[in-house]
């Protein structure tokens, strides 16, 4: 088995663990991915999870969100299991898929943040007034206003990696997971992206677990 390689910044002494995985084991058609796994994250760190592709990297993403289930051992976020409904709002999920909308998709970056703003709690109930200042505030925090209403599929690789992580930061989660955004962006867009990470986790106290299979640039940040 590859090897995964954590690497953690912390912004500030928080005492809360927001993560926390025990003695996790998780088998993929019939094979085993993970075995033994331990890992605590808290509150204002960011935590880059680096390693080769078929590594593990994602079954341990998805064992922590919950989609998939551990054969052994347990995990627990902000106290509670995986799709507990006390994490609803809590989690902003950002896939490697997330970002390639199809090209006939039809839909402007205001539009799909607020998709980020709806969950099974708000549905029916949701304020517009609330909605509209969700949604204007994680569109300046990535710094696409000028973009608002732009189709998202005329956005450059990096303007998408954002507008996607926007999207996480409307539902105004806390705790904030990316599986490979530096992937199918240039160099310029990756650094972009790194900054504005970095700046998620020491100017707005977001908690950051990122996979990525890019050691280089995960150190920049994490």
């Amino acid at each position: 088995m590859d090897e995964i390689q954590v690497i953690m910044e912390t912004s500030s002494l928080g005492e809360e663990t927001v993560l926390e995985v025990k003695d996790l084991s998780v088998t993929r058609s019939g094979k085993l991915v993970l075995k033994d796994i331990n890992l605590k994250i808290k509150t204002g760190e960011f935590v880059g999870l680096v390693g080769p592709n078929g590594s593990g990297k994602s079954t341990l993403m998805l064992s922590i969100l919950g989609v998939l289930k551990a054969q052994k051992g347990s995990v627990s976020i902000y106290g509670s299991p995986p799709m507990s409904r006390k994490l609803i709002g809590k989690i902003g999920w950002v896939s490697q898929a997330a970002a390639n909308l199809k090209k006939e998709i039809r839909i402007t970056v205001e539009e799909l943040v607020k998709l980020g703003t709806l969950n099974a709690k708000n549905m029916f109930f949701r304020s517009r007034k609330e909605q509209n200042y969700a949604v204007d505030n994680a569109i300046r925090m990535v710094d696409l206003e000028d973009c608002r209403n732009t189709d998202v599929s005329k956005l450059s690789g990096g303007q998408r990696q954002r507008a996607v992580i926007a999207r996480a930061l409307a539902s105004n989660a806390d705790f904030i997971l990316l599986d490979e955004p530096l992937v199918g962006i240039d160099r310029n867009a990756r650094n972009s992206l790194l900054k504005l990470l970095d700046n998620l986790c020491h100017e707005e106290g977001k908690t950051i677990l990122m996979v990525s299979h890019d050691l280089a640039a995960i150190r920049q940040t994490a």
